[in-house]
C-alpha cells in the first residue's frame, strides 16, 4: 500500500490556482464539518487542491492512495509485534481521526469494501471511529475532515462507488483547468518559455479532442508540467514530450505514431 504523509511546511505554500469556487466550497465544507469527495481525471490537481487547502486552513494532511488491496485494517491500525511485546500502531484515519488532522482518500473507489464501510460512522452525523480490536470508539474533533477523490471516467465499467457511500459526501468535480490558467500553472512550475507552454497547451487540447484513439486516460495537467521540465533541462522538445506524455497514455503503436505526429506538428 502507498501511503504519504504531507506535512506543513510554513515557509512553503503549495501552488494551486483556482478555477471557479472549489476553496470556497472546500472551506465551508471544512467549517460545517461535512466530507467531501472531489471528482475528476487524473492529473486535473485534485492532491494539489487538497495540499493548498490544509496548508491553508493551518491543518496537517494524512494521505493514502487507495488501490485494491487496500483494507480497513491499512486505515484503522493494527498490532505489531516489537521486541518481545505487541503494540498497536494506528492508521493514518485512526491517526487523523485522534488529531483532527485531515484525511485523503487518494482514488477511494479502487479501496475494498470493507475500507468503505470503515468511514462510514465517521462520515455522518455521528463522526466516530470504532476500533474493533481495540474495543474502542474515537469522536472526531470538530477539526477532522475526510476528503475523498476518484475519477468517474476511469472507474466507469470497473468500479463505482455505491450510492449509499456517495450520498455520505459533498462533491465537487474538478476539470482541467481553462487553457490561460493551464498555461500559467506550467510556467509556474517548469519555469519553461512562454512559447513553449503555448505549444503544451495547443497539444493537449488536440489530444483531449481526439477521442477516436481511445485513450484510458488523456493528457493531465501534471504530464504537461512533466514535459516543460524536461524542455527546460535541455532535454529535445520532441524527445520531452514523447517521454512525459505519449509513452504514459499508450502501449500502442498506432497510436503512438498518431501522437508522434501531432508533436511534430506543433513543434
Amino acid at each position: 500500500m502507498s501511503l504519504k504523509q504531507y506535512k506543513l511546511e510554513k515557509n512553503i505554500t503549495p501552488f494551486y490556482q483556482e478555477i471557479g469556487k472549489e476553496v470556497e466550497v472546500f472551506t465551508h465544507a471544512f467549517n460545517n464539518k461535512l466530507p467531501l469527495l472531489l471528482k475528476g481525471p487524473t492529473g486535473s490537481g485534485k492532491t494539489r487542491f487538497v495540499e493548498y487547502m490544509a496548508y491553508t486552513l493551518g491543518k496537517k494532511l494524512y494521505t493514502i492512495s487507495c488501490h485494491e488491496e487496500t483494507s480497513a485494517v491499512d486505515l484503522l491500525g493494527r498490532y505489531l509485534v516489537k521486541g518481545s511485546e505487541t503494540v498497536w500502531q494506528d492508521g493514518l484515519l485512526t491517526k487523523a481521526a485522534r488529531e483532527g488532522a485531515i484525511i485523503y482518500l487518494d482514488e477511494i473507489a479502487e479501496a475494498r469494501a470493507d475500507t468503505l464501510i470503515a468511514i462510514h460512522a465517521l462520515t455522518d452525523h455521528r463522526r466516530t471511529l470504532f476500533l474493533e480490536r481495540l474495543n474502542q470508539e474515537i469522536k472526531a474533533p470538530d477539526d477532522f475532515m475526510l476528503v475523498a477523490s476518484y475519477n468517474p471516467g476511469y472507474q466507469r465499467g470497473l468500479k463505482e462507488l455505491k450510492p449509499s457511500t456517495r450520498q455520505r459526501f459533498l462533491a465537487l468535480t474538478l476539470n482541467y483547468a481553462p487553457a490561460k490558467l493551464e498555461q500559467e500553472i506550467i510556467i509556474t512550475e517548469s519555469a519553461v518559455e512562454v512559447a513553449i507552454a503555448t505549444k503544451l497547451i495547443i497539444l493537449a487540447q488536440k489530444i483531449r479532442n481526439l477521442t477516436e484513439l481511445g485513450l484510458a486516460e488523456s493528457v493531465s495537467s501534471r504530464l504537461l508540467i512533466d514535459a516543460a521540465k524536461l524542455i527546460h533541462s535541455g532535454l529535445a522538445i520532441r524527445l520531452a514530450c514523447e517521454t512525459a506524455i505519449i509513452e504514459p497514455l499508450t502501449d500502442d503503436q498506432d497510436t503512438k505514431k498518431v501522437l508522434k505526429e501531432l508533436v511534430a506538428a506543433i513543434f
